[in-house]
Parts: structure tokens; sequence; C-alpha cells
């Protein structure tokens, strides 16, 4: 008995840094999180995605970490309720190939009637490039061909998040 809580006592001797950092202590909260979410093989689950503050807590769970972008959509049905959250495509640390075609085609067999996009920067700036502009009206309009409505596109940072719907970017 005195040997167990021996090992007890030793196993909380940690040497604690003097400044708290509660980037990195949110970062490995999430880190735990999302490992124990994977373990126990459990999805968060949202009643439906109203509001923009709702699928960017959703979204960070899932793309803050990532050393590569990657590209997800998530797919939703009349009332915003989501259908299918797919990983699509995944590029490197700065960059990720998206074909609107493979989105159209998911969309469709998901039935959604509308779409999120969403995409993560490694490098942890959320701030919007050219090309992410260019994608977004690319699938934008590919998508409205088959009246499927592309409600925003969340770039998710470490900690950070973008939506092109709260700036006015759709």
């Amino acid at each position: 008995m005195d040997k167990i809580t021996n090992d007890t006592a030793a196993a909380y001797k940690t040497t604690i840094p003097e400044v708290f950092d509660l980037a990195v202590a949110t970062q490995t909260a999430l880190q735990l999180l999302s490992e124990e979410l994977q373990r126990q093989n459990l999805h968060a689950t949202v009643a439906a995605f109203t509001a923009p503050e709702i699928v960017k807590n959703y979204l960070t769970l899932s793309l803050a970490l990532e050393e590569r972008e990657h590209f997800h959509v998530l797919f939703l049905n009349n009332q915003h309720q989501l259908l299918q959250d797919d990983r699509l495509f995944s590029g490197t640390i700065d960059g990720a190939s998206v074909y609107p075609r493979e989105v159209v085609k998911q969309a469709l067999h998901c039935n959604a009637a509308a779409v999120i996009l969403a995409h993560n920067h490694p490098s942890g700036i959320c701030v919007p490039s050219e090309a992410d502009r260019g994608i977004t009206c690319k699938l934008k309009q590919a998508l409205a061909t088959v009246d499927i409505r592309v409600l925003d596109h969340i770039i998710v940072g470490h900690l950070d998040t973008y939506s092109f719907a709260e700036h006015g970017a759709l």
C-alpha cells in the first residue's frame, strides 16, 4: 500500500512552468479531447448548424491541430442538420488541391440541400489566400448549378477561425 502511495506521489511531481501559456494549454486540451473522442469512436453531434459559432467550434475540434492542410465539406439537409462531414482532400503544409466535380458528386450522393466548406491553415494564420477565395467562388458556382447552397467557408487556424459569411465574402 505504501509503495502505491509513494509511486502516486512521485508521479505528481513535475516541473510546472512559471508562466501559464493559455494557447499551449488550450491546444493540449483540444488534443486530449480529440484523442478521447477517437478512442471511444464518438463523433460530435449537433442538432443543427444554425450559427457560425456552432460551426466554428465543431470544426476547431477536428482541424485545429492538423499538420497538413485538409479540406472538409459539411453536407446539410434543409434544416441545416449534418448529413455527413467528409474530409474530401488532403495536401501539404501550405495547400490542398480541391476538385469541384468531386464536391458536387458527393453532395448529390448525400442528397444535400446546403454545404459548409472548411479547411485548415497549419500555419495558424486564418487570413484567406487568393486561392481560398477562388476555390470558394468555383465551388459556389458549381453547387448552384444543382441547387445546393454554400452557407459558409470556414478557415481554421490553431485556435482562430475565419468565416467567409461573417466577413461578407460569400
